[in-house]
Parts: C-alpha cells; sequence; structure tokens
C-alpha cells in the first residue's frame, strides 16, 4: 500500500483502518508541499535568505515530506498489528498470555510511529516559522495553511500516541513515551 491508496482509504468513511494517525503525517507532507512552494517563489529574490538557504530548506522539506508520506504508511500498519493482536485466540491461558503480549508489542509499534511523524511534523513547523519574515508575502496565506497543517500534524500524532499507551503495561516504556510526547 503507498500514501495514495492511504489518502483513499482516509476519505472513505466506510473503512475503519486508516484513521487519524495516517491522517496526521499527510496532513505534514501537505505542509511540506506548500512551504517548498513557497519557498520556491522566494528564491532570487531579497526576502532574508539566499538562494543557496532557500535550496537547503527545500531539500529538508522534500525529504520530510517523503518520511511523512511513508509515516502515513506505516500508521496504518501499526493499526492493523493491534487489530491483528486483538484476533488471537484466548482460550488457554498460554494463549492469553501470547495475546496479552501481542497486544503490548502492537500497541508499542502503533505509539512510536506517530511519535515518528509528530517529530516530523514538529521540524516542518519550525522551517515553516522561520520563512514567516522571509519569504514572498504573496504567499502568506499558503505559508500559514504549511504551518497549520504541521500543528494538526503534531497535535493529532500526540493524541494517537497517548490513545495506544493504555495497551502498554510497562510503566517505564509510557514514561518515556510521555517524556517524549512533552517535548512535541
Amino acid at each position: 500500500m503507498d500514501y495514495k491508496e492511504i489518502f483513499d482509504l482516509i476519505l472513505d468513511e466506510n473503512n475503519f483502518t486508516v484513521g487519524g494517525g495516517s491522517s496526521s503525517a499527510i496532513a505534514g507532507a501537505m505542509g511540506c508541499g506548500l512551504m517548498g512552494m513557497v519557498v520556491n517563489l522566494s528564491k532570487s529574490k531579497d526576502y532574508g535568505y539566499s538562494d543557496k538557504e532557500y535550496d537547503d530548506m527545500l531539500e529538508e522539506l522534500n525529504d520530510l515530506k517523503t518520511k511523512l508520506l511513508k509515516g502515513s504508511v506505516e500508521d496504518n500498519k501499526a493499526y492493523l498489528l493491534i487489530r491483528d493482536a486483538y484476533k488471537l485466540p484466548k482460550s488457554t491461558e498460554e494463549e492469553k498470555e501470547a495475546r496479552k503480549k501481542a497486544i503490548q508489542n502492537a500497541g508499542i509499534e502503533a505509539a512510536k510511529v506517530p511519535l515518528s511523524n509528530a517529530m516530523l511534523n514538529k521540524r516542518v513547523n519550525e522551517i515553516g516559522m522561520s520563512l514567516l519574515d522571509k519569504s514572498n508575502p504573496a504567499c502568506i496565506t499558503d505559508l500559514q495553511a504549511g504551518i497549520d497543517f504541521s500543528k494538526v500534524g503534531i497535535d493529532a500524532g500526540r493524541a494517537n500516541v497517548e490513545a495506544n499507551l493504555p495497551l502498554i503495561k510497562d510503566q517505564n516504556i509510557v514514561d518515556d513515551f510521555n517524556s517524549k510526547i512533552e517535548n512535541l
């Protein structure tokens, strides 16, 4: 599955396998695209950065966009791990223990992916904020939309991490995730 298929599933109200985590990654990728456009429309003018600095930003935004689009697919895979873990048999004590472990491991993965996507979105936001006074003013609404998309990516990513923490019974792991989301 690729990000285009993920996007189609996001738009399908009858699909229950793709949600906020994948959406937050795609929102960040959209922010990268908008900011990249602003960067391209700011080059060769005197808005505060050199063309080299704008090119470096553009390269980083394209890298972030690629990672976020991949992150949208990875988030879906993580959700499917949870779904499959809950489907495991639980008739014997051994099966119950295996299922419990599988749910926790899936919960860890399902918290890692949106955390990574949220951190990527945080960087997208930082780039956008650095462009506010150093880019083509005719593009301010595009830039603001990109910044807003990155904020959605941060907030929804954080919410997805928090939603998966109850699946994790190891308090040290939960505490580690909580300290990381505080930095968002």
